[in-house]
């Protein structure tokens, strides 16, 4: 398919492949093209200061997209100036060839939340959109201020039933059991469409993927290929385990190679930020010869583990809010057991960052106070098998990973 819009840019679908979204019914290209990356800045300005180099290159990213088949164009009222940048490129192109989302934070106030997609809406100078998202339903209140009576999910199908929404769906770094129970919600027909985390170095969230499947659901991958271990970066050991793939198309493979996965995003910054993505698809069919002897080395790299690295979210470690000092005891685990296993230190420094300073997006605090919850913490590390280990291992975490704290970038 060739097609070419006011604008110039050019739609082919030659290279692409396209799976269908769950009861959305729309054919979801393999790779989205996400907005948090090619846009100005985290900060909303007006389109007036966005220099024109960055709008070119904007442009020029989403003229990439659309000539290897990517058509689903992903931003956020969140994202800083991405959509006021859109809102310059997309009236410009065939609008049934498109797919557009974005996403707008839940609110207390229902009202308010409809405001802010009315203005995303303006912003973007669209008629209507075709997937619009809760953005960041990440814990239990945020899911009750969504799912209650009167609440942003009802207000979301008012939107849609203006015409301003095709399909509704929601966006989440939440545990697994409120994805759960947002996912079987039977009220207002309930979510057409689910964004999550889940790749080959964080996996927790597949039964969510499973019930999701059973609801007919489309499932979009959020960040791969940076929350999903910083992979456009990757270090030495990891690359040497992931051969003869990168670790960033082994991870493509590893997420498309479940049929319940309809698309990855690309938080593409550049044009040529789509090109190793794309020359992944040809091995999708090879996919159970590919990957069983990479995964066999990735396991094996952490067989030597205590077992609390390994999987320390299914370990005797409490969660957050029940742990001593609010410390995030799972993820700072997780992060070592990747550290120790791959060597994935600039990763667990981008993450550990963020503990402490990113409220629901990243839960808990860091081990920077564990001295002041020696005796809590002791009773923990009998639990765990760790006794006289685990405060080693949580002040070896804080060396090695802790930088200037960080906010998600969405906050900044």
């Amino acid at each position: 398919m060739r097609l070419e819009g006011e604008s110039g840019f050019v739609f082919m679908s030659l290279t692409m492949q396209y799976r269908r979204f769950g009861r959305t019914g729309l054919q979801m290209p393999l790779f989205s093209c996400g907005g948090m990356r090619y846009q100005c800045q985290w900060q909303d300005v007006p389109l007036s200061q966005v220099p024109l180099a960055n709008q070119r290159n904007l442009e020029a990213t989403i003229s990439r997209a659309l000539e290897l088949g990517i058509n689903h164009i992903e931003t956020a009222r969140g994202y800083g100036s991405s959509e006021r940048q859109l809102g310059a490129i997309l009236p410009k192109l065939p609008r049934e060839k498109l797919i557009v989302q974005t996403k707008v934070a839940p609110h207390e106030d229902a009202d308010k939340f409809t405001a802010d997609f009315e203005d995303s809406l303006k912003r973007l100078k669209l008629d209507y959109m075709d997937l619009f998202s809760l953005h960041g339903v990440n814990d239990a209140h945020v899911a009750d201020i969504s799912l209650r009576p009167g609440g942003c999910l009802e207000a979301a199908r008012k939107i849609q039933k203006r015409g301003l929404a095709r399909h509704i769906g929601f966006s989440t770094h939440a545990p697994t059991e409120v994805i759960l129970r947002c996912i079987r919600h039977p009220e207002h027909n309930g979510f057409d469409y689910i964004n999550l985390h889940w790749y080959w170095i964080f996996q927790l969230n597949l039964p969510a993927i499973e019930e999701a499947a059973r609801h007919d659901m489309g499932v979009f991958i959020i960040s791969p290929s940076d929350k999903g271990g910083k992979l456009y970066d990757p270090p030495d050991k990891l690359v040497k385990l992931t051969q003869p793939l990168p670790p960033m198309q082994f991870n493509d493979l590893f997420c498309l190679s479940n049929p319940n996965v309809h698309t990855l995003s690309i938080g593409a910054a550049r044009p040529s930020d789509f090109d190793l993505h794309v020359q992944m698809l040809p091995l999708l069919e090879k996919a159970n010869e590919i990957l069983p002897p990479i995964l066999k080395r990735l396991e094996n790299a952490r067989a030597d583990l205590h077992p609390t690295l390994r999987d320390p979210f299914h370990s005797a470690l409490p969660y957050w809010e029940q742990a001593p000092g609010q410390m995030n005891l799972q993820m700072i685990f997780w992060l070592l057991g990747m550290m120790r296993a791959y060597d994935m230190i600039a990763y667990g420094q981008m993450r550990y960052a963020m503990l402490g300073n990113s409220g629901h997006w990243v839960p808990g605090s860091n081990a920077g106070n564990i001295d002041q919850h020696v005796a809590a913490l002791k009773p923990i590390a009998q639990k765990c098998g760790l006794d006289g280990q685990l405060l080693d291992m949580l002040r070896e975490a804080h060396a090695m990973f802790f930088t200037e704290p960080k906010k998600p970038q969405s906050q900044n």
